[in-house]
Parts: structure tokens; sequence; C-alpha cells
């Protein structure tokens, strides 16, 4: 019996070991850094632009950098100040889910969710456009995105796929996000996510101005065609694109 139970733990150690040994040293769940951040991983859900879980999403966990979190506490903390926080979406994403982006905007046919995220476009045009492509920041590790959401955090309604609204439309007809206003939804293809858009409200600007300001003090600088996306510009894996998956 004795030797039973040793041959179990010993598996159950081999097991662990092998889990973290599949996360690379320099990277960490971003809650080991910033406990109370607040996560709505997208592509571990059917609420993304696929409109299915995405490859190598196995759960809901957020890896990162542990020098973008580092930083992103800062971020945090400054938020905290006002009752706010930061809000999640994606940060390390491997590689093999970039690929199944490619493999769906190859594939002409599944529109499954453009009115919500691409009602504008004609799918042929994501690749043109820069939308997709066949590598991502996000699978260096230090790429992330987010918004900022009011704390206590307000109520967000289950995702209804069969009730879609445009992603540019107003805060009170889009999904209801429980993010503060910041003029679309999260990967919102089309112009009105870009960071300086002229079309937006003025306390649209604002908010979007308050997530730069805070995320530039601290090290990152955003993409300038999604208000949501940005990159810690020391980031410790410049040119190396992982593929470990999250679980």
């Amino acid at each position: 019996m004795n030797r039973i139970i040793f041959i179990i733990v010993a598996i159950l150690f081999l097991a662990s070991s092998s889990y973290s040994q599949n996360i690379p040293k320099g990277f960490v769940e971003i809650r080991e850094v910033i406990p109370d951040i607040v996560l709505d991983l997208r592509y571990a859900t059917s609420h993304n632009f696929l409109g299915v879980p995405v490859n190598g999403y196995n759960a809901q966990k957020c890896f990162i950098t542990k020098a973008a979190a580092d930083s992103l506490l800062k971020v945090q903390n400054e938020l905290k100040q006002f009752n706010l926080s930061l809000k999640v979406y994606d940060a390390y994403r491997p590689q093999r889910a970039v690929d199944h982006f490619v493999r769906w905007a190859e594939y002409l046919a599944d529109t499954l969710t453009k009115k919500e995220f691409y009602s504008t476009l004609d799918k042929d045009r994501l690749f043109i456009d820069g939308y997709i492509a066949k590598k991502s920041g996000h699978s260096r590790g230090s790429t992330i995105d987010l918004t900022i959401v009011p704390i206590p955090l307000p109520y967000q309604p289950e995702y209804d796929i069969e009730n879609q609204c445009e992603c540019f439309k107003s805060y009170d007809e889009r999904f209801k996000d429980n993010s503060i206003d910041m003029g679309t939804g999260f990967d919102c293809f089309h112009q009105r996510s870009h960071t300086l858009n002229k079309e937006i409200s003025v306390q649209q600007k604002a908010n979007r101005l308050l997530l730069k300001t805070l995320m530039e003090k601290y090290g990152f600088k955003n993409l300038a065609e999604e208000w949501w996306h940005f990159t810690l510009k020391n980031e410790p894996f410049p040119n190396t694109y992982f593929d470990f998956e999250i679980q």
C-alpha cells in the first residue's frame, strides 16, 4: 500500500513539475501580482470575433511577463484611489491562437459575428486593413488589451450571440460591457476604435485619455488603431513568439 501511495505522489509531482516547466521563466499569472484586477478573457469564451473559444485558451487564466505585470500594478494602484480598476480582455496569446485567427479570416464563408465586430467591412479586407496578421505582439508576452471599470463592478450580462449589436453604436445600444464608455466595444474593427478618433464624444475621449496617460506613465505604448491595446516599451522578449497553452 505504501508503495502505491508513493507511486501516486511521484506521478502527481512529475505532472506538476511538467506544468510549471510549461510556463517560461519571466511569466506570471497576472493575479499573482495584481490580485484585484478584473478579468474578462474573451478568447476563452465565444464572445469574440470568431464566435468560439480560441485555440490555446483552455482556462480563465491571464499570463503576462513579470515586467509588464509590475508596471500594470502601478497603473492599478493609481486607479484604485478613484474607485476604478483595470479590466483585462487579453494579454499573452499563444501562436496557435494567432494561427486560429488566420484560418478564420481566410474562411470567408464564416460571418457568424459580422454584425457586432466588422459590420462595415467585407471579411476579405481584414488582412489588407491590418485587423488580422500572422504574428502578434501578444505572443511575446508584454502586450495587453484592457479597459477601465468602476468599483464596485457594475453588472455585465451574459453574451447572447443571437442578439448582436454593432460594436461602434452608442453605449446604451452595444453590448453592455461594464467598462467606462470608451466609444466602442473591445475588438471593434472600425475607425471609431482608433484611439484619437475625432467622431467620439468628449467624455469618451477623456476616458481613453485617462487610460492612455496612465499606461504611458508606467512604460507602455498604445497602438493607434486600438484604444485598448498597449505594449511594454522595454519588453523582455522582443523577438520571441511563444506558444505555450493557457491551462
